[in-house]
Order: C-alpha cells, then structure tokens, then sequence
C-alpha cells in the first residue's frame, strides 16, 4: 500500500504556468496540499492564512527580469511575516549568486531551473524537514515560547545555574570564540547560540543554521560545502553551501553529534584554514564564519574517538556552555509557570487560569524530562482544554515520575492493565527517550521511529 504525504501544505509561486503545474503535480506525493500563484500578491492570503510548511518562491516575475530583485524584496517580506517560515529560491539566472544572496538573507535552500525532479523533491524534503523540526525542537509562530522584550534574553530564569549561563554568554559573545553549547532537548540550546549571535560583534550579519539532526547522511556534505556541477551524478548546477553562505555571520551547527565520522576532518580544515572546498571543486573559497555547535551527547559519547574526533571537539568547544536541565533549577519553575500561562492566555483570549494548591504542587515537584519545552506544552495545552477553574492537576497530563525504585514491579502491571493507545505511546516514547538519556537518535533508532516522527511524537505528549 502506497503511503500518504509525508507534509501538509506548500505554496509554490512562479510566473511560468507550466512549471506551476509541473511542480504541483510533482509536490503533491510530499505534500497533502499544494497552493500555486504566478505572483507573490496573489499567493499571499494563502500564506496568511495558514503557514506554509514549505514557499518555493521564483527570484523574478517581471519580463525579462533576471537580478532577482522582486524575489530578494519578497523574501524578505515573507521572513517578516513569520521568521521561522521555510523558503526555497527558485531560478534560473545566475544561479550561485542570486543562491547566496538569497540564504543570506534567510532562505533555507534554492533550486535552479530547469531541475531534475529528484533533486526537486529532495530539496524540498530536506526543507520541510527542518520546520518540521523546528516547530518541534522551538515551537512554530503559533505555540512558541512566548516573547521578550526587545533586548532582552529568552532565556528564562534567575536560578544560579541561570546566571552563570548568562555570564558565559555575556564574556564569550562579544569575541570570535567557536562554543559548544551542551544540554539536553528542551533545555534552550538555540536560544543559547541566537543570544550568542546577537550579543556578537556580527549582530548584523546572517546567522544560518544546519540541524544536522534533520539532514539526511547522504545529503550532509552537500549541505554544509556545497558542489559544483557535475560533482556527482545529481549535480546538475553549483550549490553554495550553509559554510559558504554564512560568510561573514554565524553558522549555529546543531545536533553536532550527528556529523558522520568521515566528514569530521573537512569540517575540521574549514575550521583550521577557514577556506572551504565544494564536493567536485579542485579550488578552495575563503570564508569568514563563527561557528556555534550545539549537542545533546552525554560527556562519555563526545569524549569518544570512535563517535566524536577529539582534534574538532578542541576547536568547536572554544568555550563550553553547558546548559542545565529544568530539575536542577526547579526555582526557576514558578516564574516559568506565570510566564507561559499569561502568554497562552493572551494568545489564545482566555483568562489567565488559577492554579489549584495541588496543580501548581504537581508542577514544581515534576522532575520535567523533556524540560522548558515539555513545561511549556503542558501549560499550552491546560490553558486550550481546560473546562474549569482552578486547574487541577489532571489538567496537565503528567506522567508520575515517583516509581523508580522497583521499575519491575510498576510498570508490567501499568503496562497489563492500561491499554489506552496513547497512553501506553507516550510511557514508551518517554522510557526510550530517559534510557538513552535524551539522545533523539538513539531513542528513535530504538523505537523504529525516523527523528521526525519521534520529534512529532514528542510535540504531541508534550516531552
């Protein structure tokens, strides 16, 4: 049995109706829906209306046109709409440049017409992977954390171990210092490398980022050095790469720990010598980055040669900041609680709900696996489904963290006796994800799961 699309909705803007129509017939084995417009006004409402997890945007639509000007203008609009929405340049005239003045900008990838449709699909593939993992690793613009004001950190919490994660970022921010920001998922560790970003002398330029997490194997080289035309088989025009593109900005590499072992050492003489070599080029280009990394590895796989080159672990972690896991700062727990259910409450035009004695008991006591992410879902969702006030503690659909001491005993006869579909998901997602101490792709690897599915699994128990 043929399996359904893998994503729900992509516009595709292009003042060519046959590639319109090409492209939305294509796109329809990846996407339950395609919206397709000849310009960018017309695709708009759409846009609006329902975020897109993919905008295939041509670089030109007026006749003749080929500086990509109007594109350029309009992905901007697009990011300033949503910051986070995924967008793909399409184009056909000068290719590599318009490529890393759009990504610089802040498209996600590009494609060059006329395309191969399996370089098409997996461009797009790879694109709408990385929102999708977005939306579940920081919230998408309709369920994120809520807002800061401007010129002030995300990063929530005047614990001790908050303050000096706010300290290090402080005194290595302003210097050109690789950091390895180190934590489990949940924990911030984006927010970390964007208040890196910000606070840098580079505040001004890009800041790309490459979740690695998200990228599949095959893809990753190309990716992160890009390739010339006719590299390999596929390879019909040039590609810059994330390194390349992030010229003069910030590159953040997340999910570092998935870079293969037999790319470590290209990404160790981009460090070394800061020039680059695309895949199938015989000459390097200097490039002028800070890197920002970023991992959910325990000490014990990185500090490992076989997983993790100890010589690019010396020039990623420059300084180290290691983030602390919400159960080691539980007092940061009730400022986390008032913020997020004043945010919700406003976002979704409720009242600000009251904590029953035993509600707000059960949320400072909780040992918060899936940490600030998980703590924010949890509120999220009470604030959404909760019929009554004061909330109660069933509101939040907590698992008890209480029986550790004789697994055996509890969870066979929880396991016999619950048989509630989602229920019993979510004791497995979570057991696979404490064994493996929250590495995603151990945990994945074990359950059968791809990332994504167990990242959309994770959004959807609020983990």
């Amino acid at each position: 049995m043929a399996s359904g699309p893998e994503f729900d909705f992509c516009v595709v803007i292009d003042d060519d109706d046959d590639i319109l129509m090409a492209s939305r017939l294509l796109l329809r084995r990846l996407f339950t829906d395609v919206a397709i417009a000849n310009t960018p006004d017309e695709a708009l409402p759409a846009i609006q209306a329902r975020t897109p997890d993919v905008v295939l945007l041509d670089a030109n639509f007026a006749r003749g046109a080929t500086d990509a000007a109007e594109g350029l203008a309009w992905l901007d609009r697009l990011l300033a709409i949503d910051s986070e929405m995924v967008v793909v340049m399409i184009t056909a005239h000068a290719g590599v440049q318009v490529a890393v003045a759009a990504m610089k900008r802040g498209a996600t990838d590009f494609v060059s017409k006329p395309w191969s449709n399996e370089k098409l699909l997996a461009t797009v593939r790879t694109a709408a992977s990385l929102r999708r993992s977005r939306k579940a690793v920081a919230g998408d613009k309709g369920t994120g954390p809520a807002p800061v004001p401007t010129g002030a950190s995300p990063l929530l919490g005047q614990s001790p171990a908050m303050a000096r994660v706010h300290s290090l970022i402080a005194r290595a921010a302003p210097t050109e210092a690789n950091v390895l920001v180190l934590g489990e998922n949940g924990t911030g560790k984006e927010l970390v490398a964007r208040e890196l970003h910000r606070q840098s002398l580079r505040a001004d330029k890009v800041m790309l980022t490459v979740d690695l997490g998200a990228v599949s194997e095959d893809l990753i080289d190309s990716e992160l050095f890009g390739h010339v035309k006719g590299a390999f088989t596929d390879a019909r025009t040039d590609r810059v790469g994330r390194i390349q593109a992030a010229d003069g900005g910030t590159l953040f590499l997340d999910e570092i720990g998935n870079l293969p072992l037999r790319l470590q050492p290209k990404l160790l003489t981009v460090l070394e010598q800061r020039q680059v070599t695309p895949v199938g080029a015989n000459k390097p280009v200097p490039v002028d980055i800070r890197v920002i990394a970023a991992t959910n590895l325990p000490p014990e796989k990185l500090h490992d040669e076989s997983h993790f080159r100890q010589d690019l672990l010396f020039r990623l972690n420059t300084v180290e900041i290691g983030l602390p896991p919400l159960r080691e700062r539980l007092e940061d727990v009730p400022g986390l609680i008032d913020h997020y259910l004043d945010h919700y409450a406003r976002r979704y035009g409720r009242e600000i709900p009251a904590l029953s004695p035993a509600a707000r008991r059960t949320l400072l006591t909780h040992d918060w696996p899936g940490n600030v992410r998980a703590l924010r879902h949890a509120l999220e969702r009470a604030v959404i489904l909760a019929r009554d006030m004061p909330l109660e503690p069933e509101d939040f659909a907590l698992v008890s963290t209480a029986p550790r001491i004789a697994p055996a005993a509890v969870v066979a006869p929880r396991a016999q006796d619950d048989l509630n579909l989602e229920r019993v998901e979510r004791r497995l997602v979570e057991e696979a994800l404490k064994k493996h101490g929250y590495n995603i792709s151990l945990a994945a690897a074990e359950l059968g799961l791809s990332r994504a599915a167990l990242y959309r699994r994770m959004e959807k128990h609020g983990l």
